[in-house]
């Protein structure tokens, strides 16, 4: 390593020195996990200074910084995503020693699909008719369109109109108790 490579590293090291707190706090930010954002922050260190010499000096080194550590988390992003695509990492161990034992699920014995429906067809039109629609898999900007309503009205509409069937779930709930 020449002298002149020996004494951009060390500039480098100071640099980043420099923002190593804001780095951290980025790196957190991003993973919302103290392990995955030390690990992060070491990722993007070590990438930092490897590539010390692609650094112009002059320029803004934090800034700099930020895109190799964002660049980083999106790459390391993808690759978690198409692992998880490949590879069922789901532990299959409960069915190994599951035994002769059954639990029943009281779900259908709670609430009907009936009773439901009927919690439904309570909704006043407005909420009502974008609710189902959206249940039935049309999308938001297809109920908009079909309606003649504004695409936040139909997404109002139907936050709404699950807030009220929660309620009216709740008191129905209460009722039977």
């Amino acid at each position: 390593m020449t002298l002149a490579a020996v004494e951009r590293q060390k500039d480098i090291q100071e640099l980043l020195a420099k923002i190593t707190s804001s780095l951290r706090a980025f790196s957190l930010k991003l993973t919302g996990n103290m392990d995955d954002a030390e690990d992060l922050y070491q990722d993007t260190a070590l990438r930092i200074m490897t590539n010390a010499e692609k650094y112009r000096p002059g320029t803004n080194f934090k800034a700099w910084a930020v895109t190799i550590m964002r660049n980083i988390f999106i790459n390391n992003y993808r690759k978690k995503v198409r692992r998880n695509l490949i590879i069922d990492q789901t532990p299959n161990n409960y069915y190994i020693n599951s035994g002769n034992r059954t639990v029943a699920n009281d779900g259908e014995s709670v609430v009907t699909f009936n009773e439901l429906q009927e919690l439904v067809d309570k909704l006043p039109d407005d909420f009502r008719v974008p609710f189902l629609m959206a249940y039935q898999g049309y999308k938001y900007d297809e109920i908009a369109e079909q309606l003649g309503s504004p695409l936040g009205t139909i997404k109002s509409r139907i936050f709404f109109a699950r807030k009220k069937l929660q309620k009216m779930y709740e008191n129905a709930m209460r009722e039977r108790a």
